[in-house]
């Protein structure tokens, strides 16, 4: 089968077990809970999705959520795949293929990650608004898929102004305090050095992780627009006098689940 027929086999399952949607959300880690908030779901798990991918990482459930969210349809991807877990560029952004054919055309990545900037508190929520990829991986390499998109695609605007615009102003009318911040994508599973934490702060950037870029990237190929929240549960490494763990990331997640919830359904509700 080839990737592409695994994207319309996967496209014809989905629509057939859960039907279809206007909004689609990618879940990072430790904010799983957030399937809680949608109403009327329909679950289905990647298992039962063939030829799809699955997730081995706390925090990941493993599992896509159709349901209801302030008036909308949405399509909830609970747990997403990284390279690190041994998997291929065309598999990590298989997801964001089938939501282009599904149609949706606005998508909102949110992740963990690492503060490198040293103004941002543990357990802030940050608005990206640019990307830098130093994984030495990019998931258009290959043959152009042409049907989804140009073999050039222009990244100016990776994450939409307009949707950065509505989160901003969802953030403003919940008296909540949003960050904003570039994203650094390293590819992992070891978390970064002191050193180079030194090295992307000196570049430019204010946070770092180990998804979400690839992703970015497929969906902006697709003509999708694109608005990504980072958590961020921990200072990166050297910040601070101590060792970094997942567990903290995860508990830090849900810390500011009730936040994070608040921010995503005022979205939501002005898309």
């Amino acid at each position: 089968m080839t990737y592409e027929q695994h994207i319309e086999t996967a496209v014809q399952t989905l629509k057939e077990a859960c039907g279809s949607a206007e909004i689609a959300i990618v879940l990072g880690s430790g904010l799983g809970d957030f399937g809680n908030e949608l109403q009327n779901t329909t679950e289905i798990s990647y298992a039962e999705i063939p030829g799809f991918p699955s997730t081995s990482v706390a925090g990941h459930a493993g599992k896509f959520i159709f349901g209801e969210l302030s008036g909308k349809r949405v399509m909830l991807m609970s747990g997403r795949f990284h390279s690190y877990e041994g998997h291929s560029q065309e598999a990590v952004t298989l997801p964001i293929r089938v939501m282009s054919r599904l149609g949706i055309k606005n998508l909102i990545l949110t992740n963990a990650a690492g503060g490198v900037n040293t103004s941002f508190p543990v357990g802030c929520l940050m608005l990206i608004t640019d990307f830098i990829n130093l994984s030495g991986l990019n998931p258009l390499r290959g043959a152009n898929l042409d049907s989804f998109g140009p073999r050039f695609p222009d990244m100016t605007n990776a994450y939409s102004p307009a949707l950065r615009k509505l989160a901003l102003e969802s953030a403003e009318e919940l008296n909540l305090q949003l960050q904003q911040g570039v994203y650094c994508w390293m590819n992992g599973p070891c978390y970064e050095t002191p050193a180079e934490i030194r090295m992307v702060r000196i570049l430019g950037a204010d946070a770092v992780g180990m998804s979400t870029v690839p992703e970015t990237i497929v969906a902006r190929h697709s003509g999708i627009n694109v608005m990504g929240i980072s958590c961020i549960t921990n200072m990166a490494a050297g910040v601070l006098d101590q060792p970094i763990n997942h567990e903290e990331v995860i508990e830090t997640g849900k810390r500011v689940r009730n936040d994070f919830a608040a921010l995503l359904k005022g979205v939501v509700a002005k898309l």
